[in-house]
């Protein structure tokens, strides 16, 4: 068993163990010491969070159920303008007495490190493009400017490359009275043949 190491998330839990059906509540502020995220979005190094917490012992462990809440902070993933969100998130874990396959963390010299659970559930709830707003219309493809602050902003069809050759495809098998094309000639089948 690891060595037990206490931290900004870690609760007593030496009056709960081995008494199954005994129950506490903490309320934590925490003053995160690692970013939590690492994408475009993230809880930064020395922001708090607060941890809602409600323990209860089991037979096998000690049942945590918590719910977090903080701020993220990042970048929108089209405009690039600074945004900050609320982030709420909830979790449910046991602790086990034991090392034991069954459970992922482990009661420590009666203590829980809720760290790893606080990290997993705080990272896996921020969104992995975030925007400043649902219709944020991002940066203009030719100047990267923001387009809301282009006034009258007009965009331009910027023609791919790649889909060169195509158009002048389309241009030569286009008639030239802008009819389509067929076969050439109508169902020539008898009439008693067409039904």
């Amino acid at each position: 068993m690891p060595h037990f190491t206490q931290t900004p998330y870690t609760v007593p839990v030496f009056d709960l163990v081995h008494r199954p059906g005994e129950m506490r509540e903490h309320e934590l502020d925490v003053v995160v010491p690692e970013k939590l995220g690492e994408g475009q979005i993230s809880v930064p190094k020395g922001a708090e969070i607060a941890i809602d917490v409600k323990l209860e012992g089991l037979h096998d462990g000690i049942l945590v159920s918590a719910h977090v809440s903080g701020t993220a902070v990042g970048e929108c993933s089209r405009c690039l303008r600074d945004i900050s969100e609320p982030v709420e998130v909830d979790f449910a874990e046991v602790f086990a007495y034991d090392v034991d396959e069954a459970f992922d963390y482990q009661v420590q010299d009666d203590h829980v490190d809720l760290e790893p659970v606080v990290r997993d559930a705080v990272v896996l709830s921020l969104p992995f493009q975030p925007v400043c707003r649902p219709d944020c219309p991002g940066l203009d493809p030719e100047t990267g400017e923001r387009v809301d602050d282009i006034p009258d902003y007009q965009p331009r069809e910027i023609a791919d490359p790649r889909w060169s050759a195509l158009a002048g495809f389309q241009a030569e098998s286009a008639p030239a009275d802008g009819t389509s094309q067929g076969t050439g000639h109508d169902d020539q089948r008898p009439a008693d043949e067409q039904h």
